[in-house]
């Protein structure tokens, strides 16, 4: 075990509520007080879309599972000593940047710590980290100037569970061994530590994405403890849910007010429409979060419209890449997200700082809205060319299409009927924007029948 014990000398910190004023609470807790969230740190964030999620480490070496891969298809100590071998020579933080803003990513959330324990910066409470590689670089360090450089938020993903850690109870494979002997108080500085070290050293940070915070010696307490300590450190920072104990599986949907969280987590599928929680969905482009070589990837297309069926419905696409052992993107991603951001720069306009709806996302398409525009991205036609929506209880001023083709469109109290042409339905999406009487997002949302 690679661990150092010299903590920080100085206290870990103590928030002040005078730093809170005009921000935006979701709710009253049970016994005490979640902080209420950052009003402009949230809009502003919903108003991104789209961002680019990175699990990366020394596991890419053997192809398998970031973290979960331990202990399983990989034995504990050949997985423990991949990180002698880890030298990722090609690594460029600015090119891994250059990426995400060609693909129409606002920001980057990488793994700065996963389950595994292992950290990619230069940290001073732990020696199983980037340093002690043969690469010797500080990954955090590069790729936070390069986001600063390139206008990218900046942001990190870190694990709370840790099978490596001697401290913390819990052990590979996936937590379901018991270690001989821990101390969860001390693993609580030391994950505090390491926390002060990011934030401090590379923030100001977008977003705090905590994970593994299912297991048993993590508790509610620990999490509003928890988040309360990291806004000491950033106030303005957004916190996920998966920092408490609130979260229902991988619908990652807080079951209750009383846990803290600013935002939900949906994983490996698209959330439903919902205005009134905020919400992000982290879906692989590939089957795995980690590098795996042969990766069956999804298409442009696919990926496209799972970004639009997400903002459709009110939330974020943190979409993930796993960057390969010699520091690369893999060329196949990169030109995934190269197709994707060449369709953006011409109908972005519907998919960032818009609200989802008024028309539900469904099979047949999704919907947008900002002001009086409301955007739709239609892929399934009926038989006859033809789209059945709901009437909006508003005038419709005038239509336009901004894809390819003509349509046409008639608004009866039957509700609004839109027939397009052969040259009109488009491979990833037909685009057409609405203009309406009034704030779009007063609309009542409203489901689309399936045809």
């Amino acid at each position: 075990m690679l661990f150092n014990r010299h903590f920080f000398s100085r206290p870990l910190g103590s928030f002040s509520f005078c730093m809170v004023l005009g921000l935006l609470s979701f709710g009253p807790a049970l016994g005490q007080q979640p902080l209420p969230t950052h009003a402009e740190s949230l809009a502003k964030w919903q108003e991104m879309r789209f961002g680019m999620f990175i699990h990366w480490g020394p596991v890419s070496l053997a192809g398998t599972e970031i973290g979960w891969s331990r202990g399983r298809e990989v034995p504990e100590t050949a997985y423990d000593q991949l990180y002698k071998r880890f030298n990722p020579t090609e690594f460029n933080a600015e090119e891994w940047v250059k990426i995400a803003r060609d693909a129409g990513m606002k920001y980057i959330v990488i793994t700065s710590k996963h389950h595994d324990g292992f950290a990619i910066w230069d940290s001073k409470v732990s020696d199983y980290d980037i340093m002690a590689t043969p690469f010797g670089r500080d990954i955090l360090r590069e790729l936070s100037d390069a986001c600063r450089k390139y206008g990218i938020s900046f942001s990190t993903y870190h694990s709370i569970c840790d099978w490596y850690h001697p401290d913390y109870p819990l052990g590979s494979p996936g937590g379901k061994t018991q270690k001989v002997s821990s101390n969860m108080d001390r693993y609580r500085e030391f994950l505090k530590a390491q926390l002060r070290e990011i934030i401090e050293g590379y923030g100001p940070l977008g977003i705090m994405w905590f994970d593994g915070e299912w297991e048993s010696p993590w508790t509610h307490e620990d999490g509003l403890d928890l988040y309360a300590y990291v806004r000491s450190l950033q106030p303005d920072i957004l916190i996920n849910n998966r920092v408490d104990k609130g979260r229902e599986g991988m619908k990652g949907i807080t079951i209750s007010d009383e846990y803290a969280g600013d935002y939900d987590t949906p994983e490996q599928e698209v959330g439903a429409f919902n205005r009134e929680r905020p919400w992000e969905s982290c879906i692989t482009i590939g089957e795995q979060w980690a590098w795996k070589p042969s990766d069956r990837l999804k298409s442009a297309a696919e990926s496209l419209r799972t970004l639009l069926q997400t903002v459709g419905g009110d939330g974020n696409l943190l979409y993930n890449v796993g960057p390969m052992p010699d520091g690369r993107i893999e060329p196949r991603q990169v030109e995934t997200l190269k197709t994707m951001g060449q369709w953006l720069d011409q109908f972005g306009e519907g998919v960032y700082g818009t609200r989802g709806g008024p028309y539900k996302p469904g099979a047949w398409g999704a919907s947008t809205c900002k002001g009086g525009d409301i955007y739709l991205y239609i892929w399934e036609w009926g038989e006859d060319g033809q789209l059945q929506l709901p009437g909006l209880d508003t005038a419709i001023l005038s239509h336009e299409v901004l894809s390819s083709g003509p349509v046409t469109l008639e608004n009866s109290d039957e509700g609004l009927r839109i027939t397009a042409s052969v040259d009109t339905a488009e491979e990833i999406a037909t685009v057409i924007r609405l203009k309406v009487q009034g704030d779009a997002l007063e609309i009542e949302p409203r489901e689309v029948a399936d045809h």
